[in-house]
């Protein structure tokens, strides 16, 4: 037996509320990688671009190869 009584609502706003943070962080994974991307066809070296997006420094370097 459930210890609570389920509730459709809280089940789709929990629903709604995972689905926009998944959005947001799949967002600003892309926002990086596009920053990176431009940063390198810059000219910036891979540890400056580095800093800026955080990314880590095989993917960076990957972007760079462009594989």
């Amino acid at each position: 037996m459930l210890l609570t009584e389920w509730n459709w609502d809280d089940a789709l706003t929990v629903r709604y509320e995972e689905g926009w943070e998944g959005g947001l962080e799949q967002g600003r994974e892309e926002r990086d990688l596009e920053l990176a991307r431009n940063a390198l066809t810059e000219g910036f070296s891979i540890e400056v671009v580095q800093k800026i997006t955080g990314l880590d420094i095989e993917t960076i370097a990957r972007l760079q190869s462009g594989a």
